[in-house]
């Protein structure tokens, strides 16, 4: 079982003899956007927790606040929580579900002259308040009789006023030094379509009302919250005491530290910026953190549920190297991954003493680990890369070069006799000789060679598209300090159209992944069909986490 505050905090729960029911955590996404990296910490959290102390764990979404909520989003969270592998069985709530009971709850507020409907505009609201250094005034409707907030919240449900006319507001403390407790409003009205109620309703709770009491109506011992609701937590806990939970048995709100991750963009509002500006194709776009958009990438659920384990659990907020991530990545993809061929800036190689007529199949592995072969066409004509060859090419340069050699992975070794231009210089073409003795268990297959490069048979080889990304953001400090959209990178796209891969690849289905040699990790896109081969880099091959790691 991991060891954390949050562990120890529910242990000592335990050990006081609360909570004899078991451990019941839940994860409480608002459907407003779709999920990113930082919810799959909490959902790994919440969840993981429910398993360690063979609890429950509830998947219930806080449906509040109708102009931002939609059924795609729903319907997208419930896809990524599978996805990472857990699950809520039939334990699928949403506030929405409440809502009858909330309005209730805030009737026995009103009854005991803990709450009053307030006239005040948000703008005066937000005036009276007050700051950090001056306590809050007191709104001129604060003292209205019992029965008149009664008469006032009735019709403020039964649709008599405009939104934003009245506002329920909780009576604690317009002097209090948290500015949370100063009055908060707890309902609002908003005519408008709820996604899941539809024209039921024409006031809402707000979060922090809706939230605890819908923790408490579903039993929930342990509220595990990120650190902005540090200062939410006294009004959690008012609520439920001022509406007679019971002390022992109601839900204790716990804090950790949000995740925050270099060279990423970790805010919602930012990130639905990303998708209505059509700065990015949509919240899958594999440059998105959302979780969504890690899968399309080629992520894998394994890896970042490794990733959170690995980075635990803190008290404070800090900032997470994205090298981590990416090294979690790579190690789930080095063992899972199969290998493939793959050249994606082609320059033909004819090798002109090979038989014009021939055609041969070279074994090459599928991981690094087992006897597990898959097996690709040699001929006459093949595809290397581009930036394998060079003309004039310095002393330590061990690749293809005129009269040099290299070795061809899993085939065999070549010299370059000439170098074939167009009219404007370009290299178009060069012609090699093999050596026919070289393959694996021909009498010259052990001559040391120092290059080894990748290829394609030219014949059979697959023309594909290759997506390459890059980090969303180009400056991080201009982004959180200055304008967000002009810190984007515009290189974090670049597509290759003229790629070429070995035949096999054409039957995999989209959200394969390979390991092309020397290039890196790649995963076949959702765009991708048989004739028409679309491959999203995941990862390189360079993993600079782990040299950090081992210091």
């Amino acid at each position: 079982m991991a060891s954390n505050f949050i562990y120890n905090a529910i242990d000592e729960d335990l050990k006081e003899g609360k909570y004899t029911e078991g451990v019941h955590t839940r994860f409480p996404p608002e459907p407003n956007g779709y999920l990113h990296i930082g919810h799959a910490k909490s959902i790994c959290l919440n969840f993981g927790i429910a398993r360690d102390y063979n609890g429950m764990c509830n998947l219930r979404f806080d449906d509040t606040n109708p102009t931002k909520e939609d059924v795609e989003y729903v319907d997208s969270i419930q896809e990524d929580v599978k996805w990472l592998g857990f699950t809520w069985k039939d334990r699928k709530f949403y506030a929405s579900d409440y809502f009858e009971k909330l309005y209730g709850y805030a009737i026995k507020l009103i009854e005991a002259g803990k709450a009053y409907v307030d006239d005040l505009t948000a703008e005066q609201i937000r005036e009276y308040r007050g700051t950090l250094t001056e306590p809050g005034k007191e709104s001129p409707w604060r003292n209205r009789s019992v029965e008149e907030n009664l008469d006032l919240f009735t019709r403020m449900k039964n649709g008599e006023f405009a939104d934003g006319e009245k506002v329920l507001r909780a009576k604690i403390d317009m002097a209090s030094p948290n500015i949370t407790m100063r009055d908060p409003v707890i309902y609002r009205i908003a005519h408008i379509k709820h996604h899941r109620t539809g024209d039921a309703w024409c006031i809402y709770p707000m979060y922090d009302f809706a939230h605890p009491l819908s923790d408490a109506i579903e039993g929930i011992t342990h509220s595990i919250c990120t650190l902005e609701f540090e200062e939410h937590r006294p009004l959690y806990d008012w609520l439920l005491e001022n509406l007679g939970f019971d002390k022992n048995t109601r839900p204790r709100q716990i804090e950790f530290a949000r995740l925050n991750i270099t060279k990423m963009v970790m805010s919602k509002r930012k990130l639905r910026q990303l998708v209505e500006g059509g700065y990015v194709s949509g919240w899958d776009d594999p440059r998105m953190p959302t979780i969504s958009g890690l899968r399309r990438r080629g992520y894998t659920a394994a890896a970042i549920r490794d990733f959170c384990d690995r980075i635990g659990v803190a008290k404070a907020n800090s900032l997470v190297d994205v090298a981590m991530l990416e090294h979690c990545v790579r190690e789930d993809l080095n063992a899972h991954a199969q290998r493939l061929m793959a050249v994606l800036d082609p320059i033909k190689v004819i090798i002109t003493n090979y038989p014009e007529d021939k055609m041969e199949m070279m074994a090459c592995e599928n991981l690094p680990t087992g006897d597990d072969k898959h097996y690709m066409p040699f001929s006459r004509e093949i595809y290397i890369e581009r930036e394998d060859f060079m003309e004039d090419a310095p002393k330590k340069f061990f690749r293809l070069k005129p009269e040099g050699e290299v070795r061809l992975k899993n085939a065999y070794i070549i010299k370059c006799e000439e170098v074939i231009k167009d009219e404007n210089g370009n290299i178009v073409e060069l012609h090699c000789t093999y050596d026919p003795d070289s393959k694996s268990g021909g009498k010259t297959a052990g001559r040391k060679i120092k290059g080894t490069i990748h290829w394609v048979n030219a014949k059979t080889a697959l023309d594909a598209q290759v997506r390459l990304y890059d980090y969303l953001l180009k400056d991080e400090e201009g982004a959180v300090n200055g304008d967000f959209i002009a810190s984007l990178n515009p290189d974090s796209l670049v597509v290759l159209n003229n790629c070429k891969v070995e035949p096999s690849a054409k039957w995999a289905a989209p959200g394969t992944k390979f390991q092309f040699l020397r290039q890196g990790y790649f995963c076949v896109d959702k765009d991708s069909t048989m004739d028409n081969l679309v491959f999203n880099r995941v990862v390189g091959l360079r993993d600079t986490w782990a040299k950090v790691a081992k210091k």
